[in-house]
């Protein structure tokens, strides 16, 4: 096979950068989905400049779920396939996408890389198609919540496109904390904690040095020192972790200042910089992440490219 255009390494695929007139399918492999919600998310995204194909079984529903996995499984697979399709940006998180991890034909996506954009539930396939088939995809904001005409926070509209347009991110924290100072590098790496969590009893986690990023939501304060907790006793997490940088954790119970105590104890038992106040997050103002974008943390501040 020749090799795919804009490999930066043996290990990573970088996708192709997006522009005016290229087509972006809107999938939903997790929750289901409200139709008005896509279709005002499809006149912004038309508006634009570009072409949307929806993904045929995108409106079903199955329990909590759009559609089947059989049904969520082919309309990845097909925008994937579709020579004609430059991007894939997923509905929703939810629940949904580890039901689908087994299933998936990595082989196809290695030999069809495209960017690929979405967060919560969504980490799972990012690290999954990282770890497979070396593709650079977006942490990133998603058409049913954050794309609705009427209600786009700038900031995240902003910082979205320049992410998938240019080669290069800043990103500064808007109320940094610092656990334990330093530099670090490695490959960006990471997402929503419970589901990057979800993933422990697989092979998972890089082989090479990364900076994790980490955010959850309506998750109490032990179950959040669990879930670091199940990362901490993987050797090879432990061994490969260059630097910690924390998003918002909202929802958590009573024993949210104990947030804090958590985290001082993980940099000193790591002995790596640690930092917090980045808009990695459930809110509607958020940055656009490239997981397994290289990086480079100085101060506080990511330096990214990919």
């Amino acid at each position: 096979m020749p090799q795919a255009k804009g490999v930066i390494s043996m290990n990573l695929i970088k996708p192709n950068k997006l522009k005016k007139g290229d087509t972006i399918a809107i999938i939903a492999p997790a929750g289901n989905v409200e139709k008005d919600k896509i279709l005002n998310s499809v006149r912004y995204f038309e508006n634009l400049g570009y072409k949307i194909k929806l993904g045929k079984n995108i409106f079903n529903q199955d329990r909590y779920l759009a559609g089947n996995d059989e049904e969520r499984l082919e309309d990845l697979h097909e925008a994937f396939a579709d020579k004609k399709v430059n991007a894939i940006f997923c509905a929703r998180g939810g629940y949904g996408s580890i039901r689908l991890i087994n299933k998936i034909d990595y082989e196809l996506i290695k030999n069809n890389p495209k960017i690929f954009c979405g967060y919560s539930d969504i980490t799972a396939l990012s690290l999954m198609f990282l770890k497979k088939t070396g593709l650079i995809t977006y942490s990133a904001p998603m058409p049913k919540g954050d794309f609705q005409p009427d209600n786009i926070d700038k900031f995240t509209e902003n910082n979205f496109w320049s992410a998938l347009t240019n080669d290069s991110l800043t990103i500064t924290a808007h109320n940094l904390k610092t656990y334990k100072s330093g530099e670090a590098q490695g490959i960006l790496w990471g997402g929503n904690l419970a589901t990057v969590c979800s993933l422990c009893g697989i092979d998972f986690i890089p082989d090479e040095k990364f900076i994790f990023f980490a955010e959850d939501l309506n998750e109490p304060v032990y179950k959040i020192d669990r879930s670091f907790r199940q990362l901490l006793n993987i050797d090879k997490f432990r061994q490969n972790v260059s630097a910690i940088v924390l998003g918002d954790f909202l929802g958590v119970d009573e024993y949210k200042d104990q947030l804090d105590t958590l985290f001082n104890e993980i940099a000193q038992e790591l002995n790596i910089p640690v930092y917090s106040g980045y808009q990695i997050t459930h809110e509607k103002t958020k940055v656009t992440l490239p997981v397994g974008g290289k990086c480079k943390l100085e101060k506080g501040i990511l330096n990214i490219f990919y």
